[in-house]
């Protein structure tokens, strides 16, 4: 149908700045190759004057260098002209991407701020304050068996402070008086005087004793 009454086609899509910044990359290179050409063909030109004399020839070369020169110029100023609108096309491109990446940000809060709101729509804060109080009694319970269990049912506990220190100056003067019934008359504890005596596996004198009976004859 599009064939036979001329509708209109599909049109190609329209440039981005990437495609533009590419697009003017390109012709930047281009003025490059040119003023490498043009700067060989003057430093040729300044190398054969160099060697003339001043005359008819040398001024003819002169002003082909001029006319390069004039060339020379004539593409800096665009090659100028061209960095400035890729600069510039740089700058648009990095602040529409920083826009579109603050508008993803955005979009991602507020999804997130809606799925907050559902979750925290659910939570019941009076049935978290009941649970905190049936745990904090249930640790009360659990210390009160932790006391029980580990009672100690050796010692009473009706004893007195002043009825064990009684029992203790007790026994301290019972260990007194064991201590002075193990004394003999000269003071001697009994285990003292027990190692004093003559054991009975010997049946020779000693030599003090010999002596003794020497001296009495």
């Amino acid at each position: 149908m599009n064939r036979l009454f001329g509708g209109k086609g599909q049109q190609p899509p329209k440039p981005t700045l990437n495609d533009a910044v590419t697009n003017i990359d390109t012709r930047i290179g281009n003025l490059d190759v040119k003023l490498a050409k043009l700067n060989a063909e003057l430093t040729t030109y300044q190398q054969k004057m160099s060697h003339m004399r001043d005359g008819p020839g040398k001024n003819a070369l002169k002003q082909k260098a001029l006319k390069l020169l004039k060339q020379r110029r004539l593409i800096e100023g665009q090659k100028d002209g061209l960095q400035n609108q890729s600069w510039n096309m740089e700058q648009a491109q990095m602040s529409t991407e920083n826009m579109r990446n603050v508008m993803i940000t955005v979009d991602a809060m507020k999804q997130t701020n809606k799925e907050l709101k559902k979750q925290y729509g659910k939570i019941n804060i009076d049935k978290i304050e009941q649970l905190q109080d049936e745990m904090a009694d249930l640790m009360d319970v659990s210390q009160e068996l932790q006391d029980t269990m580990s009672r100690n049912y050796a010692v009473p506990d009706d004893i007195s402070e002043s009825e064990l220190d009684a029992e203790l100056e007790a026994l301290g003067e019972e260990m007194e008086y064991d201590a002075l019934q193990g004394e003999n008359e000269s003071g001697l504890p009994s285990y003292l005087q027990e190692e004093s005596q003559m054991p009975s596996f010997i049946d020779e004198p000693l030599e003090t004793e010999v002596e003794d009976k020497v001296a009495a004859n």
